[in-house]
């Protein structure tokens, strides 16, 4: 089976479900064809709702549904319905505690050459801060099976961000671990872990692979729960570790780093493992000639440096974003040579 995006197999999930579930449905904000949710739309109409381009309009009417006791999935752009139905989403779905999922489509910055407009590199942040709401971010399509079917099955709020784009898959059919809130762990290191969620997982597991080869272990945290984050796993992994790097589509403020560097610094168990960030930031992309870049930058000593992992998210390309800071491990060069 070729690669195929996030939102499709959300949609191939809802779809399967929808035939023996009547109270599924489906709304979208003019978005259904970004969404991959037109078959859904086509086989399903009388469990379909567009609402048109009004985002506040597609949260409610999706509150109301829930409370008449349907099981509602709202797709619209992550850059739009993590603003501008912000209050919907907070009031409504949030405050009221209803059974809405809000689906985050083409997140993070994979909108591209659209620009800062269509970016939504905040959106972990502003759902996360909103007491009730739940923050999801699966990495591939068999991740993303299983959390849209767990989704399907709760009563409770969640946000759920995916990309644009097919992905390459980080699992394997038949081998997909998961667990409800708990983070995968992938690989079996201990000297350097790599914490992300959504598309910058497998390029950490790529990079792992690299590590691997030079002899030095490491493992993968596939952190697709940004909330509930999942202390318990993170604190287990790190405790041992000489280097925690962070991957993430996402601004500073919250995203996956700051909430993994809370938890690393616990008083009740504390780990003194080194601790370093990778963030895609939306802006520099004005100047790309290319939609598919991907361009940020590196916290390095309390320093920002340039990175770029524009090519093809290739392990080599992550490899070159850090030898300046990836530099040692208790003394032992990492990145040196590779």
């Amino acid at each position: 089976m070729s690669k195929i995006s996030n939102k499709q197999m959300i949609c191939e999930v809802l779809m399967k479900k929808a035939e023996t579930d009547k109270n599924l449905i489906a709304l979208a904000s003019d978005a259904r064809g970004s969404a991959s949710m037109t078959p859904f739309f086509d086989a399903f109409p009388a469990q379909s709702v567009e609402t048109g381009i009004a985002e506040q309009d597609l949260v409610s009417i999706a509150a109301g549904l829930a409370k008449a006791g349907k099981r509602p999935f709202a797709f619209s752009p992550a850059s739009f319905l993590s603003t501008r139905s912000y209050e919907q989403a907070k009031v409504d779905v949030a405050y009221s505690n209803v059974n809405v999922k809000l689906i985050g489509i083409s997140g993070g910055i994979s909108y591209g050459a659209l620009g800062m407009s269509h970016h939504s590199a905040q959106d972990f942040a502003s759902m996360a801060a909103i007491p009730n709401m739940r923050v999801y971010c699966p990495s591939d399509r068999f991740q993303t099976k299983k959390l849209t079917e767990a989704l399907a099955e709760d009563d409770k709020p969640a946000y759920l961000r995916v990309g644009r784009n097919a992905v390459d898959d980080v699992y394997e059919e038949g081998n997909v671990p998961f667990e409800m809130d708990k983070a995968t762990v992938i690989g079996e290191g201990k000297e350097v872990v790599f914490t992300a969620c959504g598309e910058m997982v497998k390029p950490c597991v790529d990079a792992m692979k690299l590590l691997e080869e030079k002899g030095i272990s490491s493992c993968v945290l596939d952190m697709y729960c940004v909330k509930p984050f999942d202390r318990e796993t993170f604190l287990e992994k790190v405790r041992e570790a000489s280097l925690v790097v962070t991957a993430e589509e996402h601004t500073e403020a919250w995203g996956a780093s700051p909430p993994w560097s809370w938890a690393r610094n616990a008083r009740s168990r504390p780990c003194s493992c080194r601790f370093r960030t990778l963030r895609s930031s939306p802006a520099p992309l004005r100047k790309c000639t290319r939609p598919t870049a991907l361009r940020g930058k590196v916290s390095a000593s309390g320093s920002w440096k340039s990175w770029d992992v524009s090519k093809n998210n290739s392990p080599g390309s992550l490899k070159e974003a850090v030898p300046d800071f990836l530099s040692c491990t208790e003394g032992k060069a990492i990145w040196k040579n590779i």
